[in-house]
């Protein structure tokens, strides 16, 4: 699985074909569709696999965060600018599946909302503490920022992206606490 996340993360879903992938396996064919039935199959298996690691990671990591509430949600952008800082950071695999794929492709984009909706439930959980009026507009608006973030990340090979979400995070945040 790892050589196959390597090429699907680095140089996309579409342009990594099956042939590429038993070569960088160095598996047969016949043992590739033994486990996976299909390409989606096995992208569908990447993009979980390849969310796990991320989740635990980034949930695990964010667990050690102490403070209030602004202070745990703040503290993802400052992951994330670690997670760019990385010399292997390629984005964010569900995304660029989603990006790749005709909207049609249900399974893509299921495994993207499931995914996503880790990171939602996590902020409302902050923003349920900090008493934000409408909680699930307010953990949009930092998913905004986050998938912003990633994206400009990647497209300019600048980690420093994560703190300018921080930033803007930071202004929304005080104007929820405000209120």
């Amino acid at each position: 699985m790892t050589a196959t996340s390597h090429l699907f993360c680095n140089h996309g879903f579409s342009a990594t074909g099956i042939d590429k992938i038993l070569t960088r396996a160095g598996t047969a064919k016949a043992t590739l569709y033994h486990h996976f039935a299909s390409k989606e199959e096995l992208i569908a298996a990447v993009l979980e696999a390849e969310g796990e690691t991320w989740r635990n990671w980034f949930f695990g990591r964010l667990a050690e965060v102490k403070g209030p509430a602004p202070e745990r949600i703040l503290a993802v952008f400052d992951l994330l600018e670690e997670w760019f800082s990385d010399p292997g950071f390629y984005g964010c695999p569900f995304i660029n599946a989603v990006a790749e794929f005709d909207t049609g492709n249900e399974a893509v984009r299921l495994a993207a909302d499931v995914h996503k909706q880790h990171l939602l439930t996590w902020l409302k959980a902050q923003e349920k503490e900090m008493k934000a009026k409408d909680v699930t507009e307010t953990a949009r608006a930092i998913a905004v920022l986050f998938d912003g973030a990633i994206v400009a990340a990647k497209h300019g090979r600048d980690p420093s992206f994560a703190r300018t979400a921080r930033v803007i995070a930071e202004g929304y945040l005080s104007q929820i606490e405000d209120r």
